[in-house]
């Protein structure tokens, strides 16, 4: 009997049979950029520990915004730099339909109508103790916490949020913020939640960006891991996503990406919502750093991790680089 020789080389031979035979492939529009948005006017604040990346006022992120729509990137998550006299230990500034998320969504939302903006929901940039809950007597409360959610995600929504993302990781809040989107007719407004957020050490620059970092004070530890989840747990996370769809959900997401792609995978198989991923700050910089020394492509490393997350089953990721992608996209497959 003659053995036919197998040669899967034959399906990698050229850049065009490459292409013909892909099985994932990333778009722009699959993207959302985050942004950090400052008070002020004109302004564009380097974040040392996250190169490439800056704070910008209301009027330097629409110039972002506008060349963003033009590469194809048409999802914006905003993170507001709230000033430390603003902060406080209940995080009440987070309701301010005044307050800087607000005015910033408003203005975006008239200069861009069809784009998608994600609002954070979550109380570590107003609290002064840097977690995501009210913290009393060294305990990050639940339910007093879930309250204020509910009554913040509508806030932003009003203000012209499409999608409000609660990253928080409060029991119950999902449930909590779809009843109070739907009591005051915002039932179109979508719910991207942060199911499987776990402690992770990649969080660095993010907190150095809005000077968020978790502090010790009156017993309340310097850590998030009494409510974000543990690194070792993947079970968890199935079980956590799937309770946020119940409670009404539309989108859910793992944070952080690389290191969690199989938590990614394990939700796009058991759910039939959406999966988004965040490749996070720290991710980012560490791509950033390597190829400052020479030792990776930035742009080949960037494609290799977002087409990652594609094919462990991501449909969404949120990335600090997708203009960097959408620009190289846009070079090797024009308007496509």
């Amino acid at each position: 009997m003659t053995i036919r020789p197998v040669r899967p080389r034959r399906l990698r031979a050229s850049p065009s049979v490459r292409g013909l035979v892909r099985e994932n492939r990333v778009h722009p529009e699959q993207l959302i950029l985050p942004l950090f948005i400052a008070d002020g006017v004109d302004v564009r604040e380097p974040i040392k520990t996250l190169p490439g990346v800056e704070r910008l006022s209301v009027d330097a992120a629409s110039s972002v915004i506008d060349e963003a729509v033009s590469l194809g990137v048409r999802s914006f998550a905003l993170f507001p730099k709230i000033e430390a006299s603003h902060k406080s230990a209940d995080g009440s500034t987070a309701l301010n339909e005044d307050g800087l998320a607000c005015r910033a969504l408003r203005v975006l939302r008239a200069n861009f109508p069809d784009v998608s903006l994600v609002a954070d929901v979550a109380l570590d940039p107003y609290s002064s103790d840097g977690h995501d809950g009210i913290v009393r007597d060294g305990r990050v409360l639940n339910d007093e916490t879930v309250e204020v959610l509910a009554k913040q995600a509508v806030v932003l929504a009003e203000a012209g949020a499409n999608i409000v993302a609660p990253s928080d990781m409060m029991d119950g809040r999902v449930g909590a913020i779809r009843a109070a989107l739907e009591s005051t007719g915002l039932s179109d407004t979508i719910i991207m939640s942060y199911a499987a957020k776990y402690a992770s050490s990649f969080y660095g620059p993010f907190r150095d960006a809005l000077d968020s970092a978790p502090v010790s004070r009156d017993g309340a530890p310097a850590h998030k891991r009494t409510y974000q989840m543990d690194a070792a747990n993947g079970d968890e996370a199935v079980r956590e996503a799937a309770l946020d769809v119940d409670e009404g959900a539309d989108i859910v997401m793992v944070k952080p990406g690389l290191p969690y792609l199989d938590v990614v995978h394990r939700l796009a198989t058991s759910l039939t919502v959406p999966v988004a991923a965040y490749h996070v700050s720290g991710e980012y910089a560490m791509l950033r750093a390597a190829a400052s020394a020479g030792s990776i492509d930035y742009d080949d490393a960037l494609a290799e991790s977002l087409v990652c997350f594609v094919r462990a089953g991501a449909r969404i990721v949120l990335t600090y680089g997708a203009m960097d992608y959408a620009r190289v996209y846009r070079e090797e497959h024009g308007d496509a």
